[in-house]
C-alpha cells in the first residue's frame, strides 16, 4: 500500500502592518472544514469572485449582503463586528485577503481561491478605485497607520502618471506586485488552491462558475444555473452595488456603483508607448519566469 505524499504547507514567515494591511488578524483565525478563502492583488476579480461564492452558497438567491458576509480579514480598519460576525454564521463561509502568503496563515481545512490580472489592468481599475475615493477613505487609511508611513494622497487624475509610480514602484501606492504573484503561483500545485485568471471569468463566465463549483463540491442546480450566472454579470452587480461592493461602496464618489466600475481591460494601450509596453513584459518575465508571466498576461490553462 502506497504511502500518501507528504504536503509541505506554507508556513508564515513574517507580519504585514501597513495603510491597509495587518496580517496578524489572522494568527488567531479558528479555521472550519470548507471555508473558502479568496486571496488576489487588489483590482483582480476579488468582488467578482465573492459573488459567484455567494451564489453557489446561497442557491441563486438575490439581495445576498456579500460585503458584510464576507470580511477582507486582513483589513486593519476592519470593523469588529464584521470579524466577530464570522464566528456567528452558520453557512459555509467564504472571506477575503489581499496578502501574500508568506504573511498568510493557511490551513488544510479551507480551500484557496487565487484570481489574478494582467499587472496594468489591475494598476488602471486600481487609479479609478483610489482617486475617486472619498476623503472619508483617505482618513480612515491615514489615522492610524504605522508612524514610519507616509499618508496615503489621491494622487493624479491621469491613469498613467498612476502607473509610471506603480510600476516604478512596485505597486505603489498599493502593495508589491511581483512578490505577491510569485508566492501564489509558488503553490499552485497544492491540493486546496486554485488559480484562475481575471480574464477567464470575462471570457467564458459560466465555464469559470463549474470550475469554481467542482474545486469547491459544490453541485450546481440546473434549474437555478443560469440564474446564478446573471447574477454575477457586471450589469447585475452594478444594479445592485451597495450588497456588492466593499463597505457597501460609501467610501467613493458615487457610491458602489464607482467601485463597481467596467470590468474592462486593455485600457493602457492607447495609453502606454512601445516602449513601456516592453518594459512591463520584460520585468514581467525577469520576476516570474516563463510560464507564470505568460499567464498572467493572458490566463488560461496553467502549465504545472
Amino acid at each position: 500500500m502506497s504511502e500518501r505524499p507528504v504536503i509541505a504547507w506554507p508556513v508564515k514567515t513574517r507580519e504585514i502592518i501597513s495603510h491597509y494591511f495587518d496580517s496578524r488578524a489572522w494568527n488567531n483565525f479558528v479555521f472550519r472544514d470548507g471555508d473558502i478563502v479568496v486571496a488576489t492583488y487588489a483590482k483582480s476579480g476579488t468582488t467578482w469572485t465573492q459573488q459567484i461564492l455567494s451564489q453557489l452558497i446561497f442557491g441563486g438567491a438575490e439581495n445576498i449582503d456579500v460585503h458584510r458576509l464576507s470580511p477582507w480579514v486582513d483589513l486593519r480598519i476592519l470593523p469588529p463586528e464584521l470579524r466577530s460576525a464570522l464566528d456567528q454564521q452558520k453557512h459555509r463561509r467564504f472571506v477575503k485577503t489581499h496578502l501574500p502568503v508568506d504573511a498568510l496563515v493557511m490551513s488544510p481545512k479551507a480551500k484557496y481561491i487565487y484570481l489574478a490580472r494582467d499587472g496594468r489592468d489591475a494598476a488602471w481599475s486600481f487609479h479609478n478605485h483610489h482617486y475617486n475615493a472619498t476623503d472619508e477613505y483617505f482618513t480612515s487609511y491615514n489615522e492610524g497607520r504605522p508612524a514610519h508611513l507616509p499618508p496615503l494622497e489621491r494622487g493624479s487624475a491621469d491613469p498613467h502618471a498612476f502607473y509610471r509610480q506603480w510600476f516604478d514602484r512596485d505597486g505603489y501606492p498599493i502593495w508589491p506586485f511581483w512578490h505577491h504573484i510569485r508566492s501564489w503561483w509558488a503553490i499552485r500545485n497544492l491540493p486546496n488552491v486554485m488559480l484562475i485568471h481575471f480574464n477567464d471569468l470575462k471570457d467564458d463566465l459560466e465555464g469559470a462558475f463549474r470550475r469554481i463549483a467542482a474545486f469547491l463540491d459544490i453541485p450546481i442546480d440546473r434549474a437555478s444555473f443560469s440564474r446564478m450566472v446573471e447574477h454575477c454579470t457586471f450589469d447585475y452587480m452594478r444594479a445592485h452595488a451597495t450588497e456588492v461592493a466593499p463597505h457597501g461602496g460609501e467610501f467613493w464618489k458615487g457610491g458602489a456603483a464607482t467601485f463597481i466600475n467596467r470590468g474592462s481591460n486593455g485600457r493602457w494601450r492607447d495609453a502606454l508607448s512601445e516602449a513601456e509596453i516592453s518594459e512591463y513584459e520584460a520585468r514581467a518575465l525577469r520576476e516570474l519566469g516563463p510560464a507564470c508571466a505568460r499567464w498572467l498576461a493572458a490566463g488560461g490553462a496553467i502549465q504545472l
